[in-house]
């Protein structure tokens, strides 16, 4: 069939959910049969979010190809439980280095570069490229931002554009707020109002309309929006606060949305979706009485969108393993030896959280030596793993100056070095060790047990490593490197086998968990813990 195009565009605040309509969609169209992918387009100037703090945008999340991508790329792939790749997120910063490169090739024959046509156009080929590869029934792509932004404005001219060349192949889905007064009671929707009017005055007229309330809105409510807004009264959608967000495919589906769309783009709605996988999920995380705690120490615990593949892996194996998750956040830069007794005691494991820089590194080096010493289930990813070689250096080797030379360049004991490839290379954006690589583990180690094989490959972000040349200084006393890229042999997996469960992976496993398929590690680490605070129960 033909591709479909959906588009999604967000009005009057943002943080709305964008992301999260975008992949419920998905997953409904996915379980009735259709092929499927969702791409992000971000209106920020940077080339991608590689290079920003996550205080700005939240984690930097990672596809398969080695692309850093926005965190909503997270909830696609939990979502829709496929991966992927660099043509799924674009940000303005792309599409200007494109046409920019492409004007001093000459491929603009000297005609004057301009927003309308030159940028709009490269956002439509960008637009249309997945759908181009035959591979999707659907693609649907998010405008980041609100509308009424300048930054917005070429995203949403393409799309206007889009509208009328793609006719009843495209659809546009609008998210808005509806806010409740409390001092009057009363929910307001001229927000909402202003907001379509605001996407009419671009040219884009909203097929649907998905409001964002604390409230439910009265079906009275719905019709006058539908008036106002020149929108089937089918078409106008709530989504209520859900206590989880996994619950919005469902929610939708029961207001109508895939039917809708499915109808609207010319369509047959030949069968109901298949969704007893998902709801298998929903009724293992509504049943489950018992609670698992996990301590998450790092330095960005104000901004939980900093580790949200995190929270939300660790989420999907205490689900699939019973067990309730509560998450504790625990400041690394205020960890100190006078409290780290007090704030890990109760946890039934920790994970020591990735990261870069100096700040707060000293607080995990605390949190790792309390947990080894307490033999505590412990996780180190990334820089976490990193941390967990430092301090079994100084504290077990005994070379007290051991470091990354990240953090102390002269270190005579840098146990975490750049990686020989970086050296030399100054410029931050994209230098790094990203994407899916190979690692192979030993047969009896935790890891290889974890998966249920020897080679896998994860996804990597990462400039230092494991310094082999202390390897064999680190396995005699006790530290085992159990997985190791086949080709280069880097360092990617360290354990202690005699701790109940203490695992360092150099890669990233978070960014391979989804709702359908938890990721292994997770699950192992999350039965350890569970294991470990029934011992402590007893």
């Amino acid at each position: 069939m033909e591709t479909k195009y959906i588009f999604v565009t967000g009005g009057v605040v943002s943080s709305l959910g964008k992301g999260i309509i975008s992949s419920s969609l998905a997953r409904l169209l996915l379980a009735r049969g259709y092929r499927v992918t969702i791409q992000k387009f971000d209106p920020y100037i940077n080339i991608d979010p590689g290079t920003l703090n996550p205080y700005e945008h939240g984690e930097c999340y990672v596809t398969v190809d080695g692309h850093e991508a926005d965190l909503d790329l997270g909830h696609y792939e939990r979502f829709t439980n496929t991966q992927t790749t660099r043509a799924n997120n674009v940000t303005t910063g792309r599409i200007y280095q494109s046409v920019i490169d492409k004007e001093r090739r000459g491929d603009y024959l000297g005609k004057t570069v301009q927003i309308i046509p030159h940028i709009t156009d490269e956002i439509k080929r960008n637009v249309k490229l997945l759908g181009n590869t035959g591979q999707f029934d659907f693609v649907i792509t998010e405008i980041g931002g609100t509308v009424g932004d300048i930054e917005s404005t070429p995203y949403l001219e393409a799309v206007r554009q889009l509208r009328w060349e793609l006719g009843n192949s495209s659809l546009c889905i609008h998210l808005t707020y509806v806010p409740y007064l409390k001092a009057a009671k009363e929910l307001k929707t001229k927000p909402t109002q202003h907001s379509v009017k605001l996407l009419q005055q671009v040219g884009i007229q909203p097929d649907v309309l998905v409001l964002r309330t604390e409230h439910d809105i009265p079906m009275g409510m719905r019709r006058k929006v539908a008036q106002f807004c020149n929108v089937a009264p089918e078409a106008v959608i709530q989504s209520i606060d859900a206590p989880t967000i996994y619950q919005v495919p469902l929610m939708m589906h029961e207001q109508g949305l895939d039917d809708f769309v499915i109808t609207k783009m010319g369509l047959e709605c030949k069968q109901e979706p298949n969704l007893d996988a998902w709801n298998h999920f929903l009724e293992k995380l509504s049943s489950a009485t018992k609670e698992v705690k996990i301590g998450l120490v790092g330095k960005y615990v104000e901004l939980q969108d900093a580790y949200k593949s995190i929270s939300e892996s660790l989420s999907h194996a205490a689900t699939y393993n019973d067990h309730k998750l509560k998450l504790v956040y625990i400041h690394s830069e205020k960890l100190t030896d006078k409290e780290v007794d007090e704030k890990l005691s109760e946890m039934d494991g920790v994970i020591i959280a990735p990261g870069f820089g100096q700040r707060g590194i000293e607080g995990k080096f605390v949190a790792i030596k309390w947990c080894r010493e307490h033999d505590i289930p412990t996780f180190g990813i990334c820089l976490g793993m990193q941390c967990i070689v430092i301090e079994f250096a100084r504290n077990v080797l005994g070379l007290t100056d051991a470091n990354s030379s990240e953090m102390d360049s002269k270190t005579t004991n840098n146990v975490i070095d750049l990686m020989e490839e970086q050296k030399g290379i100054n410029n931050l954006g994209g230098t790094m060790r990203l994407g899916a690589y190979e690692c192979q583990l030993h047969p009896e180690s935790k890891a290889a047990k974890a998966y249920g094989k020897t080679i896998v490959s994860e996804r990597h972000r990462h400039r230092f490593e494991f310094n082999s040349e202390f390897r064999s200084r680190f396995e005699e006393a006790g530290m085992k490197c159990v997985g190791e890229n086949p080709k280069t042999h880097l360092v990617e997996v360290v354990e202690l086998p005699e701790k109940r469960w203490f695992v360092g992976t150099q890669y990233h496993p978070e960014y391979q968990s989804t709702v359908l398929e938890p990721n292994p590690l997770f699950m192992d680490f999350i039965k350890a813990a569970i294991k470990y605070s029934e011992e402590k129960n007893k």
